[in-house]
């Protein structure tokens, strides 16, 4: 029983798509004017930094404990991770960070922080997605492979794929290419303990993570809502909860799964005046400036390895 105890590892693991988190420069030859002080929302350092100190308010809030690794989606640049890790209501906390520099027209990308007692490194690198006819440039999947403190190794992808922007049917070809491309990964490196996670822009039921599943891959997060029993998912579109952001596992974590749900604590949550109940409380109420955090919410999955 002792030996048992000593062998095995807890690990949170936070997904966030935190919703345009900008900061207020310019990046040369990206779309980013929108998110400037002098933009149509004017995205000012007074309400950068908020955002900042909500994100990080929305992290420390998803566990008893700190989270092991957050994965992050729609995070501009290497600055703003550095800031949100070092002078956020995170600086205390400890997480370093691995990010892509991805082609993405607006800039945006994925990061994955990780805490250095719990998660080690081994390598890191950005795969891109190659661009189909019509399609603007994307984020790059960030790929890492490490290892926690029962010397298992995981192999972790974070993903944001491209959007339904134009029409789902339209698009999908797009977020099927970013399934094809972590299969042949995980297939061609014979990799036995992967996690992917991320926003797929898809529901469980759609192409791109039926793909997925049927490459031996499970989706742990399928069914999974909120711990406060208010969101049945993690976005709300048109007054119904479903969820865009999914946990998938080779067989050997899925096993490892303890627990699964949605943080829709009161406070990261506003009401739905046109459609009755709740929803994320999101930065901007169309234009309208709100304070908000973002229009998803995290998903969590605690792992006993």
């Amino acid at each position: 029983m002792i030996l048992s105890l000593l062998l095995s590892s807890f690990l949170t693991f936070v997904e966030l798509n935190c919703e345009n988190l900008f900061d207020t420069s310019h990046d040369v030859g990206k779309e980013d004017s929108e998110f400037l002080p002098d933009g149509k929302r004017y995205w000012t350092r007074t309400r950068y930094w908020g955002k900042l100190n909500r994100i990080g308010q929305e992290i420390l809030s998803c566990s008893d404990h700190l989270p092991d690794l957050v994965a992050l989606v729609e995070v501009e640049n290497d600055s703003v991770l550095h800031q949100l890790t070092r002078r956020s209501l995170l600086r205390n906390a400890g997480y370093e960070y691995l990010m892509t520099t991805s082609p993405d027209a607006r800039g945006l990308d994925v990061a994955l922080l990780y805490q250095p007692a719990s998660f080690r490194p081994l390598c890191y690198e950005s795969l891109e997605v190659p661009v189909l006819p019509e399609m603007r440039p994307t984020r790059d999947i960030l790929y890492v492979q490490g290892q926690i403190i029962t010397g298992d190794t995981l192999h972790i992808y974070v993903v944001h794929a491209p959007s339904r922007y134009g029409g789902e049917k339209e698009t999908r070809p797009y977020r099927m290419k970013v399934a094809e491309i972590i299969s042949r990964q995980v297939k061609m490196h014979h990799q036995e303990r992967v996690i992917v996670t991320g926003d797929f822009n898809d529901y469980f039921d759609d192409a791109s993570l039926k793909y997925l599943e049927e490459s031996s891959l499970v989706n742990v997060t399928k069914n999974t809502v909120g711990i406060c029993g208010e969101a049945k998912g993690t976005y709300r579109f048109q007054g119904e909860w479903r969820s865009l952001d999914h946990f998938l596992c080779s067989k050997r974590v899925a096993d490892c799964v303890e627990s699964t749900y949605i943080n829709d604590n009161a406070f990261l949550l506003d009401d739905d005046v046109r459609f009755g109940g709740k929803r994320p409380l999101r930065s901007y109420n169309g234009i309208r400036f709100q304070k908000g955090f973002s229009d998803h919410l995290p998903l969590i999955v605690k792992f006993k390895f």
